[in-house]
């Protein structure tokens, strides 16, 4: 049996020209079914290795082809947007940790794995219907289903049990509306944003914004069942951040999404327009950075040193508004979403620290 389907395989060198994973970012035809079979391959060096022979001609056999599927774990990991998926774990623990109250230890872990697993099969969805642009744009060329190590269909199928078994498991082991909260996170990341305002106008990252910023609201409603004050705080924290960091990505990367048609902020009101409304939204982030001293959720100390971060933030953004014209290195878009990112982690490291001192400093002031 092995024999005969490797014999239906061209070797690996002629399959190398051909392209076998090339294109696997088209939808399947209607009408075509895919077939897998385990089968020994002959490698360019010589080897033979077990791979998935996929046939995805109709059922006729007359359109199609023959591939093979090299997908493996790492494929898989990397449809869930691991880096993106750090920072809504950081910050979802963030959340959970400053809330009032206190949950199970037990309980709190395997609240933060929903929330991460969540953000993980939005990112999936996300590359399963973005694959035909992804295959475009010399930063998302080589992911895993443009790449064609993963079918569409497969993408989709792992988003989507992903999304019902973290929304479950999250609504059973802690509550439901911390569960609601998530799967309406999921839905606004992988269906308002991704399918609908992402590819229809330019404010889509203002508005899909919301979706990265939801994290720490799930965090807090864990523990409380419920949001405050303070929580929407966090949220605003994220959701102003967000232009000015993706906008900065926007401008040296402004010919990719020209190529696909996405009408980034950049690209629509040009690049002067955009240079303004980044220090804007700058402006705001550094501000809204500092009201959970307002607030009482942190303490002055806190403010301070956000405070600060809050000003080199709106001097990058300065020095991305003062940009010459025709500018094609950008390097101060580059240092801008460079130190965004560090931004962002900065404040909510910031926060817990800031929490855990206070929380000691009671613990000791108590037992003396």
């Amino acid at each position: 049996m092995a024999a005969v389907v490797a014999a239906a395989v061209p070797p690996v060198g002629t399959a190398a020209a051909h392209q076998v994973s090339a294109g696997s970012a088209d939808r399947q035809k209607p009408g075509a079914a895919t077939f897998k079979i385990a089968a020994p391959v002959k490698t360019l060096e010589g080897e033979f290795k077990i791979m998935t022979v996929i046939d995805n001609r109709d059922v006729f056999g007359m359109e199609g082809e023959v591939r093979l599927s090299e997908a493996g774990p790492r494929d898989y990991f990397e449809l869930l947007k691991p880096r993106v998926m750090s920072l809504v774990v950081f910050t979802a623990f963030a959340g959970l940790v400053l809330a009032p109250g206190s949950i199970n230890p037990f309980l709190g872990a395997i609240a933060i794995l929903c929330i991460a697993v969540g953000a993980g099969a939005s990112g999936a969805l996300n590359m399963w219907y973005d694959a035909d642009i992804d295959a475009i744009m010399t930063r998302t060329a080589t992911r895993p289903i443009p790449a064609g190590r993963i079918q569409p269909t497969e993408a989709l199928a792992f988003g989507l049990v992903l999304s019902v078994f973290s929304v479950v498991i999250l609504g059973l082991a802690v509550n439901w509306f911390s569960a609601g909260i998530l799967a309406f996170t999921i839905f606004f990341y992988a269906v308002v944003y991704t399918m609908w305002l992402k590819r229809s106008t330019p404010q889509n990252i203002v508005i899909g914004g919301a979706a990265g910023a939801f994290p720490p609201m799930v965090g807090w409603a864990c523990v409380t069942g419920g949001v405050s004050l303070d929580s929407v705080v966090l949220f605003m924290i994220i959701f102003l951040w967000t232009p000015a960091h993706f906008w900065a990505l926007a401008l040296f990367k402004m010919k990719d999404y020209g190529a696909v048609g996405v009408p980034m902020m950049p690209n629509v009101a040009g690049i002067p327009s955009t240079k303004r409304q980044i220090a804007a939204y700058a402006v705001l982030t550094a501000v809204t950075g500092v009201i959970p001293t307002v607030t009482g959720l942190a303490s002055i100390g806190y403010g301070l040193f956000a405070g600060g971060l809050g000003i080199v933030f709106v001097l990058c953004s300065i020095a991305v508004w003062r940009m010459p014209d025709g500018d094609e290195k950008m390097v101060p878009a580059k240092k801008l979403f460079a130190y965004s990112i560090f931004y962002l982690f900065a404040i909510f490291s910031a926060l817990l620290v800031d929490h855990y001192i206070a929380s000691f400093a009671q613990f000791f002031g108590g037992a003396a």
